[in-house]
């Protein structure tokens, strides 16, 4: 349920901190820079599309960096690029945030050993906020990195570092198995079983 489901009683009267309505007002209204690099551009494309419905979190794509205040970084950034892509980001007034999508932009991808004309990770030439794995990653996967940084951004403060709130937020979150586990108990059990296999597989081999 969202704040404007809630009812409110006590004369419709709320109370919060100034920090608190900036953040909100700003997380609710996301304008990412909209251009592609590669293969992740297609289904970033798609995410906006009419079946994601982007627009429900107040995320609406823009065509010009002074106007946004995400940059989506999707497909393999090149040397050629890469300046482009800084040049652009510099562009971008703050606070500004980058979400690296894809393999490629994260760490160069399949270009990591051979590609000598590929960056590895887009996070050597500009900071990044959010990475968000796959090859490529699916719409979903890019709308849980937007809401990574809805998150990191109503966790800020007036003057605080965005390193802390990154600190504070990786503390609270719980391990990528742990999860995995809770929600796929049956993936629990087969992961023990080829874990006893392993180990007999290893005692017959030191046998012999």
């Amino acid at each position: 349920m969202s704040l404007l489901d809630t009812k409110f009683e006590k004369g419709g009267v709320i109370i919060s901190k100034v920090e608190d309505l900036l953040n909100w007002s700003r997380l609710s209204s996301m304008w990412p820079m909209s251009f592609g690099l590669a293969c992740c551009a297609i289904e970033m494309m798609a995410t906006n599309a009419s079946n994601y419905d982007l627009e429900r979190f107040g995320i609406f794509p823009r065509s010009s960096p002074r106007q946004s205040d995400v940059m989506i970084v999707a497909g393999t950034v090149t040397f050629k690029m890469a300046e482009r892509v800084k040049r652009l980001y510099e562009q971008m007034t703050e606070p500004r945030y980058v979400l690296s999508m894809g393999s490629c932009a994260n760490c160069g991808g399949p270009y990591w050993e051979h590609g000598y004309h590929v960056v590895k990770g887009v996070d050597r030439v500009i900071p990044v906020d959010v990475y968000v794995p796959g090859c490529p990653p699916r719409p979903e996967a890019l709308i849980g990195g937007l809401m990574k940084i809805q998150e990191l951004i109503r966790e800020e403060k007036f003057g605080g570092n965005r390193e802390d709130v990154k600190k504070r937020l990786a503390a609270k979150s719980a391990p990528a198995e742990e999860v995995i586990m809770a929600e796929h108990p049956n993936q629990a059990d087969r992961s023990k079983g080829q874990d006893k296999k392993e180990t007999e597989v290893e005692e017959t081999a030191e046998t012999a």
